[in-house]
């Protein structure tokens, strides 16, 4: 290879019609080079000169005869690495055996986003290669991006208008577990990034390794939810990378400079570990906040995902000694006059500390405490009312204290960590022996109940309470302020038999088991209906706060059993609502009952007109399509169980 030339500080690789320009920030190495590779067999070693090729700290040279597709690598005093910026490596299991590969950035074909506004979102989180794989998925590649397009069709029907994908960025598999019989456990979920921008090959139809289709592939995958009218959220991690703490692997960040890429004790000198995964990425250092805002924009802009879920976003709000600060790249990604566009959701929690309602003006946020006050209330802990009251509502006690709206609140029951939906209502206790990590990874505290039995059972009597409780869940979901997030399969009773941690379990144990559809038919029906009810009126995803004020002057009256009373004590396990939609002229009454007896509800009084029953739990019919009209004067709401009735006049005028 001939006519080289000294190149542009221009990170990563820029394709030109007259060459390739390879560039990498290196600010305290001695030795650089760049290796030239045909398949497995190197071809040139070009030494960097860094009195030419060095233009402050990034280094630089130009390739006249290289092209697209070419295999290439770093080699950093004299350790060989991959690039930052790279946007594809070789499909090597081990990824110190991988490659970059050149790719011609598309920088001036934008890709079209939805705009869906953020109240009307339904969010359902999914992994790619989980959802497909089973045998019985029916699809023609399973486990794949074009496995899932198949798919979609059914994500539409259910009623969802938003995907959240776990990561889908190249991670290292290895983890070092093995379970019960000896065989090595692979971390699937891929939160464990070794780079921000290259799309993993796990999920590709093309077994070449040293193809780049899946860029395409997956381009192809978000133009057709798009079609369908779906965004498509990434779980983007940023906060750690795979190389670990002291001893950990080295492929990119660590022979780059250490110091400049992770945050360290100042006292005992190691690696800080708020991630949880051994290191924790330093966010907001200059080099690396143009990063992840490069890696952000490349997702958004030219391949088209229309927002981001961060992966312990609070570690993006720590400054370079670790502590949490009121200015940080966080304030920036949410004010870009680009990315401020973008669907932006935090999980405003890491192992340092609990920030949820701390995220800066622009950002929604997993609501923890939704989902554990939620959980409790359901399950039938004492002192729960007043906390499910506000969390029903927004959460504007947590919200309020900046610029916000109710769908700041992204609101869940389940997510990929932790119980699903059926485990939650089957399990007192975690099972994940299979982790080979004698059962001491995962939560331990799940606020979840079995009702009778550990596991699976064929006691009908138990089957009907946890499908009642399933069905009670996911009624205070799609009726709450906010986002609501459901996590796939729980709308089919999917299960993992009682693994809360199941991020190395790439078998039966995580994947959907379509089969669940027709057996669990029921429960689907309830939560396909709950998403139609829950977007057909407007009073389910206001744009504000709801005020509640019993002089019917305000959106919510509050009750109890007997009207305008509602029991807010610390052994209360009911509460009433009356909900005033006066744009749409319409009115309903929701009732929740976590108590172990029937309770009988007193009902407001209409003039001229009918409540009429919309969906009551304990009745293997919950959801009525055809409404049925109710002529007394109270309702009596069954022990562990919910209503929604509505206002209906007698006279459509």
């Amino acid at each position: 290879m001939s006519n080289l030339g000294y190149g542009f500080p221009k990170l990563g690789v820029t394709v030109t019609k007259d060459g390739v320009n390879f560039s990498i920030y290196c600010k305290n190495c001695k030795n650089v080079a760049l290796k030239i590779y045909e398949e497995e067999n190197l071809v040139y070693r070009f030494c960097l000169d860094s009195k030419f090729n060095r233009t402050g700290d990034i280094w630089h040279i130009f390739l006249n005869e290289c092209t697209e597709g070419s295999l290439y690598l770093w080699e950093i005093d004299e350790h060989d690495i991959l690039d930052p910026y790279a946007l594809s490596f070789t499909n090597e299991d081990m990824c110190d055996k991988k490659k970059n590969i050149v790719i011609k950035r598309d920088e001036k074909n934008l890709e079209m986003h939805l705009n869906i506004p953020w109240n009307e979102l339904i969010i359902y989180e999914l992994h790619v290669g989980m959802f497909t794989k089973h045998f019985n998925s029916g699809v023609k590649s399973p486990g794949t991006f074009s496995g899932l397009i198949e798919k979609i069709p059914y994500l539409k029907g259910l009623g969802i208008n938003a995907v959240e994908l776990l990561p889908v960025y190249e991670w290292d598999s290895y983890t070092g577990r093995y379970n019960s019989k000896n065989e090595l456990l692979k971390n699937v979920w891929g939160y464990n990034p070794i780079n921000f921008f290259a799309l993993t090959k796990k999920y590709t139809d093309v077994k070449n390794k040293y193809s780049f289709t899946e860029i395409q592939e997956f381009k192809n995958l978000v133009r057709e939810f798009h079609n369908y009218g779906i965004e498509v959220i990434l779980d983007v991690v940023y906060n750690h990378t795979a190389e670990s703490g002291h001893g950990g692997k080295k492929y990119n960040f660590k022979l780059l400079g250490r110091e400049e890429f992770y945050i360290f004790d100042q006292i005992t000198g190691d690696y800080t570990n708020y991630s949880g995964c051994g290191n924790t990425f330093k966010c907001n250092r200059k080099v690396s906040k143009d990063m992840i805002i490069d890696s952000l924009k490349y997702w958004y802009l030219e391949v088209g995902v229309d927002g981001f879920r961060f992966d312990l976003a609070s570690i993006l709000g720590r400054n370079e000694n670790g502590q949490w600060g009121d200015v940080s790249i966080l304030n920036e990604i949410a004010q870009d006059p680009i990315l401020s566009y973008a669907k932006l959701i935090s999980e405003s929690w890491d192992l340092g500390g609990y920030y949820v309602g701390d995220m800066p003006t622009g950002w929604s946020e997993w609501n923890g405490k939704y989902r554990d006050v939620v959980r409790k209330f359901v399950k039938g802990d004492f002192n729960q009312i007043s906390d499910l009251i506000k969390r029903i509502f927004g959460s504007f006690d947590i919200f309020g204290r900046k610029i916000s709206t109710p769908y700041t609140s992204i609101n869940f029951i389940t997510c990929h960590d932790g119980f699903t939906l059926h485990d939650l209502v089957s399990y007192n206790t975690k099972h994940n022996l299979d982790n080979g990590e004698d059962n001491k990874d995962g939560e331990n505290i799940n606020n979840s109940y079995n009702w009778g039995d550990e596991g699976e059972t064929h006691d009908e009597n138990i089957l009907e309470i946890r499908r009642r409780q399933m069905k009670n869940f996911m009624l205070i979901l799609f009726i709450s302020q906010g986002v609501p997030m459901i996590l796939m399969g729980d709308e089919m009773g999917r299960t993992q038999r009682g693994n809360n941690n199941a991020y190395c379990q790439d078998n039966l144990t995580t994947w959907v088991d379509w089969d669940l559809l027709e057996k669990n038919k029921e429960l689907y029906e309830f939560i396909k209906n709950m998403i139609k009810l829950r977007k057909k009126y407007p009073i389910f995803q206001s744009t504000s706060y709801l005020e509640c004020d019993d002089t019917r002057n305000g959106d919510i009256i509050l009750h109890g059993t007997k009207l305008n009373q509602p029991d807010l004590s610390y052994h209360s396990l009911s509460i009433a609502f009356e909900l005033l939609d006066k744009k749409n002229n319409t009115n309903f009454y929701i009732a929740l009952n976590s108590y172990y007896n029937d309770l009988i509800f007193e009902l407001p009084e209409l003039q001229n007109e009918k409540w009429h029953r919309v969906v009551d739990t304990s009745c293997k019919e919950s959801f009525k399509t055809v409404l049925e009209e109710i002529n007394e004067k109270s309702y009596v709401v069954k022990a562990r169980s919910s209503i929604i009735l509505i206002r209906k006049q007698k006279q459509i005028i």
